[in-house]
């Protein structure tokens, strides 16, 4: 390739983060202190990621390394083939947002990677297998804006623990016009999405959910929080959510055939303070089993 992909144009730079490690259970057990970039020279494209880990519990042994990852890109805004030795793989392409599924030789993990990049802000979470089973988790927010990395260091050291809670007592809504991408991975439009909470106790909330524009949906779901876990208990959706930190991950059963797998991640939320104004989402809708669309963009709230 000649010329470098729209998503390798898009993520162009240094990104500085500071991404936290939890535990499958979603408790907090460290930091990754990351400098991050992706290379396109000569018709190729190398990714580089020099980090290092502060804390960790069990899991510093499998997530401390001794030398940064480097690994070749095939790069297509189609697939992106991660060739090694670091990482091995692929991520598709949907507009501003990435999914990424990649073996790590050095952690012993699957990983599943999702990037959702706002113009230098870059959302990111990686959710890290063996098997089925989840080993642990990474997320954290990244900046290319040079004049910023010290101060969103700091940030990210004071908020990365931070949990994932929707407001408890006061009723209002999430709302955002987000991009709507195919199967094929080509645009589909945009869609409004408001998220209406009723809260009902502190640990039970009912959301009224209205997506209009080029896909339409509407249900109610009565949602129950438990610690990190939150549980979808109907009448229009049922399933359950586990967060780590700012980013929840809901999976969704409607009562057609549709089905909701997502990320929702507390751009602004602080530690102490309860929840943020702002939600990064990322949503892939499927029919039964069968991948039909992704859904990306940013939510904000205004109470009632």
């Amino acid at each position: 390739m000649s010329e470098p992909s729209v998503w390798q144009q898009r993520i162009a730079g240094e990104w500085h983060g500071k991404p936290s490690l939890f535990d499958a259970t979603g408790t907090w057990v460290g930091f990754e202190q990351v400098t991050r970039s992706s290379v396109f020279e000569n018709g190729t494209t190398t990714y580089y990621m020099d980090g290092g880990l502060e804390a960790g519990g069990p899991l510093a042994g499998r997530f401390r390394l001794g030398a940064p990852f480097a690994f070749g890109v095939i790069d297509s805004d189609a697939d992106r083939v991660y060739t090694g030795p670091d990482f091995y793989g692929t991520g598709q392409p949907y507009g501003g947002f990435v999914d990424a599924h990649y073996y790590s030789p050095g952690w012993q993990v699957d990983l599943n990677t999702w990037n959702q990049t706002i113009g230098d802000l870059q959302v990111y979470s990686s959710l890290m297998y063996q098997g089925p089973a989840i080993v642990a988790a990474f997320n954290g927010l990244y900046t290319r804006e040079a004049a910023k990395v010290e101060q969103w260091i700091a940030d990210e050291t004071a908020n990365g623990p931070a949990s994932f809670i929707l407001p408890t007592k006061t009723a209002g809504a999430y709302r955002g016009t987000c991009e709507l991408y195919g199967a094929d991975q080509k645009p589909g439009g945009t869609v409004d999405i408001t998220v209406e909470l009723e809260p009902i106790t502190l640990l039970r909330t009912r959301h009224h959910v209205t997506w209009t524009g080029a896909l339409e949906r509407r249900h109610t779901v009565e949602v129950r929080r438990d610690g990190f876990r939150s549980f979808y208990e109907g009448p229009g959706a049922w399933g359950n959510a586990q967060a780590y930190g700012r980013a929840n991950y809901p999976s969704l059963h409607f009562t057609d055939v549709g089905k909701l797998k997502g990320r929702e991640f507390m751009v602004d939320a602080t530690q102490g303070m309860g929840a943020g104004r702002t939600l990064a989402v990322v949503y892939q809708l499927f029919e039964g089993g069968r991948p039909a669309a992704v859904v990306h963009g940013v939510l904000t709230w205004s109470s009632s």
